[in-house]
Formats: C-alpha cells, sequence, structure tokens
C-alpha cells in the first residue's frame, strides 16, 4: 500500500456522487421544487468523469456563471459529481476552485488497514464532504442535483437524489480497487463513470429542457503504465470513451475542454484543467447563447 502512487487519492476527490434515491436507467427523477423563470428553458447541467481532468469542470461553471447562464439542474458522474455537489449546495466556482486548488493529501487518504476491497476507507473523504455541506441533504441544496454510481453486483446505474450529499459523494468516488465500495440501501456502489460518464439522461430526467453536456473525458493514450492506478485509469478510459460519445448525442450542446497535454493523472496541472474549461466554454458562449434565445423563443405562448 506504502506503494500507492500519491496522486491516487484525488482521483476520488475528484470523482463524487450524491445520495440515497435510487432509480433504474431511464426511470423519471423527483423534480427540484425550486421554481424556474416561465419565460426561458429549464437548463440542466451534465458534468462528467474524467479524473484530474475533472477540474476543467470548475472552469466550465466559471465562464457559465460570469455569462449570466446559471443552471437550474446538475448531474454528475465520477468527477463532475463531486463539482457539481459543490456548485448545487451553493459554492460559487470560484469557491470551488479555492477548494481544489488547496485540498491536502491528509484531508482525504485513509489507507485501508486489510485493503482487500480498495486501498483507500473513505471515510476521510465522506468526512471532508460533509464538513464542506454542513451535513446537507440533496432534498434542501438550493439548486436540483442528481449524481450517478453503478451496483457493483448488478452492474446497473444508480441515480442518486436524496439523502446525505455526503453518503453519496462517497459512494461514486468508489474507484473500484482504490476506494472501498460504499453500501448505501443495501446495495455496494461504486464509481458512476463505469455505467454513464457523461450524465446526459439523468440532467433531463431531472427537469432540464435544454442540456449542457460536459466532456472532460480524453481519448484513451498512455505510453508508460507504470502502476496499478495508471493500469485503473486506462481501462476507466477505454471503457468511458464510447459510453460519452453514445450520450452526448443526447445533449443540446456539448462543451469538451482540450486537456490533451496533460495526463488525466497528472494531478499538479489543477490550475491548468481549470484554465482549459474556461476557455472551452467561452469559445462555446455564442453558440450556447444563441440556442438557448432560440429555444426560449419557441417555448413563449404566442
Amino acid at each position: 500500500m506504502s506503494g500507492l502512487p500519491r496522486r491516487a487519492w484525488l482521483r476520488g476527490v475528484v470523482g463524487g456522487a450524491v445520495a440515497l434515491a435510487q432509480a433504474p436507467a431511464g426511470a423519471a427523477l423527483p423534480r427540484s421544487p425550486h421554481r424556474v423563470a416561465s419565460q426561458r428553458l429549464r437548463l440542466g447541467l451534465a458534468l462528467g468523469s474524467g479524473s484530474a481532468s475533472g477540474f476543467a469542470h470548475i472552469g466550465v461553471l466559471k465562464s457559465l456563471v460570469q455569462a449570466g447562464i446559471k443552471p437550474d439542474f446538475v448531474a454528475g458522474s465520477s468527477a463532475g459529481a463531486l463539482v457539481g455537489a459543490l456548485y448545487a449546495a451553493g459554492y460559487s466556482p470560484f469557491r470551488i476552485e479555492d477548494v481544489a486548488l488547496h485540498v491536502r493529501d491528509v484531508e482525504v487518504a485513509d489507507f485501508a488497514s486489510a485493503g482487500k476491497r480498495g486501498m483507500l476507507l473513505g471515510d476521510s473523504l465522506h468526512r471532508l464532504v460533509g464538513d464542506a455541506v454542513r451535513g446537507a441533504t440533496i432534498e434542501t441544496l438550493p439548486i436540483g442535483y442528481a449524481a450517478v454510481t453503478t451496483d457493483l453486483r448488478s452492474g446497473e446505474r444508480v441515480v442518486l437524489s436524496a439523502g446525505s450529499v455526503a453518503d453519496a459523494v462517497r459512494a461514486s468516488c468508489s474507484i473500484p480497487g482504490v476506494f472501498v465500495p460504499r453500501e448505501i440501501g443495501g446495495r455496494e456502489l461504486v464509481d458512476g463513470g463505469l455505467v454513464s460518464p457523461l450524465p446526459v439522461s439523468t440532467a433531463r430526467a431531472l427537469g432540464g429542457e435544454f442540456v449542457i453536456a460536459v466532456d472532460v473525458g480524453t481519448k484513451p493514450y498512455r505510453t508508460s503504465m507504470p502502476g496499478l492506478y495508471e493500469v485503473l485509469l486506462q481501462s476507466f478510459e477505454i471503457m468511458g470513451h464510447a459510453l460519452s460519445q453514445q450520450e452526448a448525442a443526447q445533449a443540446d450542446l456539448v462543451i469538451r475542454p482540450d486537456t490533451s497535454a496533460w495526463a488525466s493523472s497528472d494531478f499538479s496541472v489543477r490550475r491548468e484543467m481549470i484554465q482549459a474549461g474556461y476557455e472551452a466554454a467561452q469559445r462555446a458562449l455564442p453558440e450556447l447563447k444563441r440556442r438557448l434565445d432560440a429555444g426560449s423563443a419557441r417555448s413563449r405562448p404566442t
């Protein structure tokens, strides 16, 4: 266990998910009680998985908020689930950035003594998230939220949209082999990126009439895989790439930050990943505003 790469723990931090309510794939989720202005489309945001590339989500949020575009619903998978949970809890993108840049290893890395089911227990991550959201449940978040995890036994997608935010983030952080799976409601849950790396359908089920998908996944390619973490990450990327392409086709607009210059396992380039997300969203803004305006005009009563 002492050979675990220093960066491995943060894959779990950036790969979060949320809550207790479970729904089968494709099922409608409870609509958020938050009212949305009737003169515009209800905006959903689908934040995808992607290890260290998940920092790019923060940059995308910064750009959208600066442009006055604020999602009504957020769905996240793995990397996107944690970022989305903090945003839904009321954190500004700038505050999320500050947290991401200053979180320390000791705040998350709690090595399992036995190590038979995972190298990290996940209790420290649970505590970190719980403190950040002040013990909130998803039902009380100011922005509608859901996240995706995977049932380890059945392989089914489990959509989490109620209950303890900390519990659910901990569940979706459970990268097989790295984190011990999280048991919720009698089910052992692991990383949502296994089955839904870009949760567009979840964002739509929450109530999003116009869904922006943020795909931070990279095309699988690495010349060196010196350790277990790199092998696991490469396997995730191979599987997730094809799934993300399928899910992206369901979105109204897809933003793809260019993070190809850095390995998705390199957590030393957090600022660069955030900036890549910001720049990608800035490039997408003209088309996004055009489509939102056109959609809102069609939705107005005549």
